[in-house]
């Protein structure tokens, strides 16, 4: 395995242009957000931020500036309703199963919608072995839930509903105040929780005019670093923590917090709102000009969730028929443009991916889908070059299978 990783490796020397749009599942980080970090490696802040001396002194400062910031641009009440994790998967994580800790002897029902990232319908198929019931409400074709559905579902019995804001493969933009006012009206004591990663920074989200009670969000998906996330959970809401240890800065997640993680988290948002309408205009430019781009120069594709403004500004999820989804991602790679397959997108295993599935996407379109992100530091020149590359990979392999389309 790894001599064919390096032989992979070696085919991809001397690329003139390398784009990389592989933000889903993991991202590249700006020098200024690297430049902020830095001096929290050795210089300063490098201490235990719960310890009586100066470099924990000033880790306790440069966490508490961080979370001030971040809670600043969510729209929290204060920073103390900002709770550092190590990611989005450990926030959803403790969102799910903290809120349900709460409930010992006291068993209900759980709404989630059917293209939940999994770190969410894998929590809550779990949830089902200690006696918790968990109902998957459906989508239509562009990926938005179906409220009338919703309305049927969500009942007194109703403990907890988690909807993400913008779904983080196909960029619909829920209702997210219309999906948690139907659960409150419903349940006032039901908790609602929204996986807003895919939305921070990329829509407007303010999470008390959502209306929600805990919102995840992650740093990578901004460019900052990886290995850090953040839960709100709103003041007056009660969860319990999942993990046990030495309790420091965030009573909710234990052991000693990664303060050089935390600041570039918090300067990367700080790069994104600072500039948040020409930064998502930016994006949205690049969007529309890869997805006219793709639709004009080659035949046969689709276009997965919907368009305009009911789509986040960054997201591109197009199904190439008649190509097989990895192997154009292998394509591409060589030819220095990086994306993600609608295949294989769990645990290594060649299955289509459970949203496209949901929203009535055959499993040849499925597996024939990549998804791209732009941001805010793509430019026009990155988005040519992927037109130029990508038509003459799909050429090259549909050449290669000689297959048709069955309708």
């Amino acid at each position: 395995m790894v001599e064919n990783v390096r032989e992979l490796l070696k085919a991809h020397e001397g690329l003139k242009h390398e784009v990389y749009l592989d933000i889903e599942n993991s991202s590249f980080v700006p020098e200024e957000v690297v430049e902020a970090m830095l001096p929290y490696f050795h210089r300063r802040a490098y201490g235990n931020p719960t310890l009586t001396h100066k470099p924990g002194w000033e880790a306790y400062e440069a966490i508490m500036e961080s979370a001030q910031k971040i809670a600043r641009y969510l729209g929290c009440k204060s920073l103390e309703e900002v709770n550092f994790t190590p990611g989005e998967t450990e926030a959803n994580n403790l969102a799910l199963l903290g809120a349900t800790l709460l409930m010992r002897g006291k068993r209900g029902k759980i709404v989630i919608s059917e293209i939940e990232p999994l770190s969410v319908i894998h929590v809550a198929e779990m949830l089902t072995k200690y006696g918790f019931t968990v109902v998957k409400v459906p989508v239509n074709s562009e990926g938005f839930v179906n409220l009338e559905k919703l309305k049927e579902t969500v009942d007194g019995e109703t403990v907890l509903a988690s909807f993400s804001t913008v779904n983080h493969e196909i960029g619909t933009v829920q209702p997210i105040e219309e999906i948690a006012e139907i659960v409150k009206d419903k349940n006032p004591n039901a908790i609602v929780h929204t996986d807003a990663s895919d939305a921070y920074g990329k829509i407007p989200l303010n999470v008390r005019e959502k209306g929600v009670d805990m919102a995840t969000i992650s740093s990578y998906k901004i460019l900052g670093p990886r290995g850090i996330g953040a839960l709100y959970v709103k003041e007056g809401v009660n969860i319990e923590r999942i993990l046990e240890g030495q309790i420091g800065t965030q009573k909710l997640w234990p052991g000693v917090e990664n303060t050089p993680l935390i600041v570039g988290f918090a300067k990367a948002s700080e790069t994104v709102f600072e500039n948040f309408e020409g930064n998502v205009d930016h994006m949205r430019r690049l969007r529309d000009k890869l997805i006219e781009g793709i639709t004009d120069t080659i035949p046969e594709v689709k276009l997965n969730g919907p368009k305009g403004e009911k789509r986040a500004p960054d997201n591109v999820n197009m199904s190439f028929l008649r190509c097989e989804g990895e192997a154009l991602t292998i394509e591409l790679s060589l030819n220095g443009v990086y994306v993600s397959s609608g295949s294989a997108c769990t645990r290594r295993l060649l299955q289509p991916s459970h949203v496209l599935i949901a929203i009535g996407r055959k499993f040849e379109e499925a597996h024939g889908s990549i998804l791209m992100k732009v941001t805010r530091v793509h430019t026009e020149a990155d988005i040519d070059y992927v037109l130029e590359v990508l038509p003459k990979a799909v050429e090259r392999l549909r050449g290669i299978t000689g297959s048709t389309v069955v309708e």
